[in-house]
This record gives C-alpha cells, sequence and structure tokens, in this order.
C-alpha cells in the first residue's frame, strides 16, 4: 500500500472529521500566506473556521446566513490579491449560491476556495434538506473550477494547504462524521493526481491463470472518493480472501480528474467500479466514465445515490459495503472476470 496508516484495518483505528483537517490547515496556510482570509456563513464552529477566526481575527469575515453575498464578496477579495475560503454547508455553498460562484467566481475566474462540509449522507441526523448529494455534479460542470474531495482529515490538510497555490477557483466537500485515518503524513497527495492504495495481488490464487492469459494486474479497480475511500479497501481486503484481485485508487481529485490513472486501470484490470456518497449522475462515477467510455472501454458499474434524496437518521455504511459485494460479486466476478469484452464494448 502507498503509505497508508498501518492500523488501518484495526477496529480501534483512529477516526476524525475531514472538516477537522480542513481546520487544521486553513490555520497553517494562515500562518505561511498573510493574503489567506477566512468568510463563513454563520457555521463557524462546525465548520472548524473557528481556530482561524481566533488567531487571525482580523483577517475573518462573519456573512451571516447570506451566502449569495458570501460569494460575491469572496470574489471581490480575491480580484484585489487576497486568497479568500469561504465555509458554509455544502447544501448551502455550492447549493444556494450556485449563480454567483458560476458569474462572480467562475467566469471572471478568482482564485476563491469554496469548503462546503456535512456532504453526503453520512449527515443523516440533520435530514435530507441538509445532505448535499448534488454538489460535485454542480461544480464539476463549472469552467475553471477544480473539484477536491478528500478521502480523511489528514488528506483534507494536504489539500487545503495545495489549494493557497492554485490560482484557479476550487470546491472541497467535507464530511462531519468522524472517519477512519486512512493515510498519513507521508501520503503522497498532488491536486490532479489519483493515489493507488491497493494494487492488487496478480498472483491472487485461482485469479493467476485468468489474469496471465488477459495481460491483467488484478481482476478489477476499485475507484473511490471521499469517505468512500475506506469501504473501497474493506471490499477488496475481503474480496482478496476469496481469491479475487482488487486494485483500489483513492480520488481525492474529481476534476481535473487524473486520466491516466483511469486508462491505466480499465487496461490493466479489465473492469470498473466506482463508489461515491453522492447521485450517481454528474459525479464520480460520471466523470470516469466520460473518461472510459471515450478511450478504454471495460464493462463499469456506478455505486452511489441513485436518483433520491436521503433520510433523517443515522447511517449504517453496513449497507453499502454489502451493496459493495453484491454489486461487485455480481458483475464481475462471475460475469466479466476472464471473459472477453460484449462487442458493444470492444475499442475499434
Amino acid at each position: 500500500m502507498n503509505s497508508l496508516n498501518p492500523k488501518l484495518f484495526d477496529k480501534d483505528v483512529e477516526r476524525i472529521p475531514s472538516r477537522d483537517g480542513f481546520g487544521e490547515g486553513l490555520v497553517l496556510a494562515g500562518e505561511e500566506n498573510k493574503d489567506v482570509v477566512a468568510i463563513c456563513a454563520d457555521v463557524t464552529e462546525s465548520a472548524r473556521v473557528q481556530a482561524f477566526k481566533d488567531k487571525f481575527p482580523e483577517r475573518f469575515i462573519e456573512a451571516g446566513v447570506a451566502e449569495q453575498n458570501m460569494a460575491a464578496l469572496a470574489s471581490g477579495m480575491a480580484a484585489e490579491g487576497k486568497i479568500p475560503f469561504m465555509t458554509s454547508y455544502a447544501v448551502f455553498s455550492p447549493g444556494r449560491n450556485w449563480e454567483q460562484i458560476r458569474t462572480t467566481i467562475c467566469y471572471n475566474n478568482r482564485p476563491v476556495k469554496i469548503i462546503g462540509s456535512h456532504a453526503g449522507i453520512s449527515v443523516g441526523p440533520d435530514g435530507a434538506t441538509h445532505q448535499a448529494l448534488e454538489d460535485i455534479a454542480l461544480t464539476r460542470a463549472l469552467p475553471n473550477m477544480v473539484v477536491l474531495s478528500p478521502c480523511d482529515a489528514i488528506e483534507a490538510k494536504k489539500a487545503t494547504l495545495a489549494m493557497v497555490k492554485e490560482r484557479k477557483p476550487c470546491y472541497m466537500r467535507l464530511s462531519r462524521e468522524k472517519v477512519p485515518v486512512i493515510t498519513t503524513e507521508n501520503t503522497p497527495f498532488k491536486i490532479g493526481k489519483a493515489q493507488v492504495f491497493r494494487e492488487g495481488n496478480p498472483s491472487a490464487g485461482s485469479t493467476s491463470s485468468l489474469q496471465a492469459s488477459s495481460g491483467r494486474f488484478a481482476d478489477a479497480t476499485i475507484i473511490a472518493t471521499g469517505q468512500m475511500v475506506y469501504l473501497g479497501l474493506l471490499a477488496a481486503k475481503e474480496l482478496e480472501e476469496s481469491n479475487i484481485s482488487v486494485r483500489v485508487i483513492n480520488v481525492s481529485t474529481i476534476k481535473p480528474l487524473d486520466m491516466e490513472a483511469v486508462i491505466k486501470a480499465a487496461e490493466e484490470t479489465g473492469g470498473i467500479v466506482t463508489v461515491e456518497e453522492h447521485q450517481v449522475f454528474g459525479g464520480l462515477g460520471s466523470a470516469v466514465a466520460e473518461v472510459v467510455t471515450q478511450y478504454y472501454p471495460v464493462p463499469m458499474k456506478i455505486i452511489g445515490i441513485n436518483d433520491h434524496f436521503g433520510e433523517s437518521g443515522i447511517c449504517r455504511f453496513n449497507l453499502v459495503k454489502e451493496q459493495f459485494w453484491e454489486i461487485y460479486l455480481r458483475y464481475f466476478c462471475t460475469n466479466f472476470r476472464g471473459n472477453p469484452l460484449p462487442v458493444c464494448l470492444k475499442k475499434p
């Protein structure tokens, strides 16, 4: 594995919300660069901007419950040389203020950093109205926008520091719930670069002959983003015990997507499953499919929220994990592994 937490699969693995990593990174960014400023829409503590506010009160602005105004304010500050981080819940920013982000920030290519906390269904107790399941699609479609989705708190901290140097608009989605710490301070991170967290074992049990005959390095690839990366790693570990070899790729940058990593996975493993805490339309799966269908068609399955809103209540990720097994086993282990591509999927 690629410099991952050695306790990753322990029952007592450390769990930290990715928003905490952002808060830590924002303070570090403020210490390194006096042009970094923070603007918040009345969620300073829950969006983890409080520490920055306490340390740099003269560089903090409380916009109140006025996300549209916050976007216009951030764009103006960026035009004057500041590096604004504007923070709210993802359902409100980029949700409520999408037009202002489009026109005042992206159209003018202002380097505003948009932080959407409490994204996905893991914010279940807040109810369906607060579960942002469309934010990747909203931001990925905007010209000039960089879209980030870190897998844990450490990666969120690194992404925050990296965004300071990115001279384009950026959006980063964060979780409210505590998620396992997957990476370490030594795990590589770079905007626009996917990381292979598990290669897959080319000599895994009964699959070796199939892989040898097809030139494959593994039976399939799981491409995941955000806190779904942890579930992808769990699924790969358990599948390997059944002699099914799976590569796992962490896509922390959804736009610009690391096309090279996606194409390589298609070539070397012959099948792709994408997993995201987002609608299946317009998110990670759509981005990967746009590459796969154009450059190296292989069987593919997109796992996410299938065209419905969330619900109030405690999120049970074990249900998602079961879905991993059901879909992966059905589509890849029994149908695609070692078999030729359907005629409609063959390369021209």
